[in-house]
């Protein structure tokens, strides 16, 4: 697999087209620090790294509104292995007039545009979610 984090954002898609209440992602110290901020954000509920067949794997528990309708509405990875997209403090990208965030990595770690510019950190704008 040569980009596990679209791996990740691709399965809870997929899941949540089909309104699983759970989605199973092999897990990363990335994927956890995505799932925190999802989870931070009030897009999934709650994730755990339990044991898999002998590896560590990521359960995500995901979140519908009343109607039964996914509050993830799009998720999109930006950067990829083939075209990285960095961008500068004063260059952070707006998702949606900042109702939905933008995950950057930063040299602090992984962090919302939001948190960032207040920071005033740059770095690669992984995906973005609303």
């Amino acid at each position: 697999m040569t980009d596990p984090i679209a791996d990740m954002l691709t399965r809870i898609r997929n899941a949540q087209a089909i309104n699983k209440p759970f989605v199973d992602v092999p897990s990363s110290k990335i994927k956890q620090s995505l799932a925190n901020i999802l989870q931070e954000e009030g897009y999934i509920i709650n994730f755990s790294v339990e044991e898999k067949y002998g590896r560590p794997n990521l359960k995500i528990e995901l979140k519908y509104s009343t109607t039964g309708d996914s509050v993830i509405k799009s998720l999109k990875r930006i950067s990829k292995p083939g075209r990285r997209v960095y961008s500068g403090k004063k260059e952070l990208p707006y998702v949606l007039n900042n109702l939905g965030i933008a995950v950057i990595s930063t040299s602090h770690g992984l962090m919302t545009n939001k948190l960032a510019r207040e920071r005033n950190l740059g770095g690669e704008v992984l995906c973005e979610i609303y």
